[in-house]
């Protein structure tokens, strides 16, 4: 005979599993989307939000594009993590 809280246990652990899982590949799925959206703005172009996160105007950072090239390099350990140590 189980325990009454084992069932509980397990479907709370199979939860956990699952949600590790798609945290993983959440976090593989940030590096390409913010590079894809990097390139969409390039492309369009003056987009109305340009204006407004390009506050200096004479800044290198300044601007949607090199944001999404900083937020893609921020997020692109979960791919550094599958690189094997060599």
């Amino acid at each position: 005979m189980t325990a009454p809280g084992s069932a509980a246990a397990g479907a709370s652990h199979d939860g956990t599993t699952a949600a590790r899982r798609l945290a993983r590949w959440l976090a593989l799925a940030a590096t390409p989307t913010f590079a894809i959206m990097a390139v969409l703005t390039a492309v369009i172009g003056n987009a109305p939000a340009d204006m407004v996160c390009a506050a200096g105007h004479g800044s290198l950072l300044g601007g949607m594009v090199p944001m999404y090239l900083l937020m893609g390099v921020f997020h692109s350990g979960a791919w550094m993590r599958l690189v094997p140590e060599g």
